[in-house]
Parts: C-alpha cells; structure tokens; sequence
C-alpha cells in the first residue's frame, strides 16, 4: 500500500453524495454539529489553539475545522473527498472564516511533504472508514511536532456499540444514514493505543462520549464504551 492508497473508494462516494448538507444542522450530519461544541472545548482547554497551527485529517466540510480556526488557530483541513472540501470552502468563504485552508491530499502524503510541521494534529471520526488505521496514525505522528499533541475520536468495537452505534443511531433513530459504519472496522481503545505506541506517541487523556436519545442531549463522560476520544503527545 503506497502514501496514496489508503482509502475506501466506498467510503469517499458515501460522503461526497451527501457533501451538499454537511452545513446543514438537522442532515445527517447533525450529529457532528451537535458534539462538535463538545470535542472543541475539550481538544482547546487540553491544547489553547488561538495561535496553534494545526492540521485536520479527513475534515470533510470542514465543521471542526472552521470552528478551530474561530478559536485563533491556523487551521489546515485535508481530505480526499472532493465535494466536500468544496463545500468546506465555500463555507469559509461566506462564513468569512479567517485562518482556514483546505487541500486535498492523504495524510500520508502531506508527511511526506512536510513532516513535523504542526502544533496540533486532530483525525476525528475517520479512522473506522480507512482500510489501514495505523496508517493514519503513524501519518498523524509524523506530521505533529515533537511534543505536539494529536488528537483521535472513533467508535468502540463491541455489543454494546453496535447496538448503540449502528443499530440504534442508523437503523432505529435515523441519526445517521444506514450503513454509515460497518461493525468490522470499528476500533477498540486498547487497539488504537496500541496504534499510537508504535508510532511514537503517548497517551495523555481519554474521553467518552454519550447521547441521550430521549432529550436528544450529548454530554462527554468517563464512559468508552461507545464513542470515545484519545488526547496523545508525540515522544
């Protein structure tokens, strides 16, 4: 597998045919609208970004990205669906959002071109839709500084979250388009530290992520049983 290539043709034209309602909050993406205020101010209060380059790895339209840059930062979104960093830029534009770019480029390839180039590198909810994982990782690694931090959010592998995650968010409430996540490629936290050992970062923090489907209400927890994040620091 080279820099280029590791990606889900599949998983690119899933989200690119959606790409039009990434900015609008009651789509499919509502969802990440809903926690992004969340997974913000708890990357920002680990890491003040206002003045941090920093790097998002699969940003599609550019939800945390955007709102990373409004926080000070000198943000860098990077995705290979084309639609939607279309619609990321677009965006940017209207919302006239200083301090954001977007290129379309693996990250695998950008570090290759240029490797420990950021202060802070986040990949969120994308890890579960690439064929090799620790490729991204070990990516996130070397285009973080030493001493930077990388950021990672994904989807626990168990009973629980499949009738959480998929059954439940997809099948029952609609919160997602049905097959949005397949089962299989769902990470377990100790897999994805072990991902981040090898590749030269320590863990820091670990955090849950719960929803309410009564109240429609989100909230960060101690629980990873489901949705979960990891706050890492390169060696």
């Amino acid at each position: 597998m080279s820099i280029s290539d590791n990606f889900d043709p599949a998983e690119l034209a899933k989200f690119s045919d959606l790409a039009h309602r990434w900015w609008d909050t009651e789509s499919e993406f509502r969802p990440l609208h809903q926690i992004n205020p969340l997974r913000l101010d708890w990357i920002d209060n680990l890491v003040p970004l206002k003045g941090q380059r920093v790097l998002d790895v699969g940003c599609g339209g550019g939800i945390l990205a955007d709102a990373m840059a409004r926080k000070g930062a000198d943000v860098l979104g990077i995705d290979l669906a084309s639609k939607a960093l279309k619609v990321a830029q677009l965006h940017a534009l209207e919302a006239n959002t200083q301090g954001v770019a977007y290129r379309e480029i693996s990250a695998e390839a950008l570090a290759a071109e240029q490797p420990a180039s950021f202060d802070v590198v986040t990949c969120m909810e994308m890890l579960e839709h690439v064929p090799d994982p620790s490729k991204v990782v070990k990516a996130c690694t070397e285009l973080v500084k030493p001493g930077g931090w990388v950021f990672f959010s994904t989807i626990n592998r168990n009973p629980k979250s499949f009738l959480f995650a998929i059954v439940g968010a997809e099948y029952v409430l609609n919160l997602l388009p049905r097959g949005t996540h397949e089962y299989a490629k769902l990470i377990k936290p100790s897999e994805l530290a072990a991902h981040c050992r090898s590749a030269g970062l320590t863990l820091e923090h670990t955090r849950g992520m719960e929803y309410n489907p009564f109240t429609r209400h989100y909230w960060l927890s101690a629980d990873t049983s489901v949705n979960y994040m990891l706050a890492t620091r390169k060696v």
